[in-house]
């Protein structure tokens, strides 16, 4: 296998994200870090840059790095950069841009893949200012308006989404219409960028957390970006 693609391999087991974690207990106290610190260790940056480089040059997207991320089995026993290096090694595996007798040799020993384009030095500043937008030309009418009141779709689903689990058939209420942007779901799936409406939805934490996690009171609300085809009307 060579060359790079923007598909996805075809899937042969279920699919199972182990980063959707809001709400779940048993995973310890979330510990704020210092504001500015980035990294941990003087190979974290070199992961980012391979990270960065590699997503330039076309082989897959942003949404389908993601649900490579996700679904890594031992993803639990990784901290952030080794999901990141582990997730780069099972997408360039994928497209023929690495092989298992290089990662044990620690070098390079086949000629590498072409890919659609390269991230040049001097044009790393001006990338990354530029980032990736994801908004696309309305085709439609927004079917939800600010103020309304939806409910969360309720079956989960067999491949990546950004719906977390834990606002799923729960009832909220539009606060921000967005615009129409790159579906994740479909665009994870190589199955192209679907654009959709998209909408920040808020929801009362008592409509999503039992009385027991409502230890500091009530009065919380959270805020979720959601696709249309995440919600359904609600009364």
């Amino acid at each position: 296998m060579s060359g790079a693609t923007m598909g996805t391999m075809p899937q042969t087991t279920p699919y199972v994200s182990h980063a959707d974690l809001g709400g779940q207990a048993g995973h310890g106290a979330v510990l704020p870090e210092p504001e500015g610190e980035l990294f941990h260790a003087d190979w974290e940056p070199r992961v980012l840059a391979l990270t960065l480089a590699m997503g330039a040059t076309g082989s897959w997207n942003i949404d389908a790095s993601r649900a490579v991320r996700e679904t890594l089995p031992d993803y639990s026993q990784l901290d952030y950069y080794r999901i990141w290096f582990a997730a780069l090694e099972k997408l360039m595996l994928q497209r023929g841009q690495l092989f298992s007798d290089e990662m044990a040799a620690g070098r390079m020993l086949h000629d590498p893949a072409p890919v659609l384009r390269t991230l040049q030095a001097g044009s790393v500043t001006a990338a990354l200012a530029k980032g990736t937008p994801t908004e696309r030309p309305a085709t439609t009418s927004a079917r939800f308006a600010v103020g309304q009141w939806v409910r969360a779709r309720a079956e989960a689903v067999d491949h990546h989404t950004r719906l977390p689990g834990y606002v799923r058939g729960k009832r909220g209420r539009i606060e921000r219409v967005l615009g129409t942007h790159v579906f994740a779901d479909s665009h994870a799936q190589g199955l192209g960028e679907a654009p959709q409406w998209l909408y920040t939805v808020v929801f009362d934490a008592a409509e999503l957390w039992s009385d027991q996690t409502l230890e500091h009171g009530g009065g919380s609300d959270v805020s979720v970006d959601a696709w249309e085809c995440y919600l359904h009307e609600a009364a």
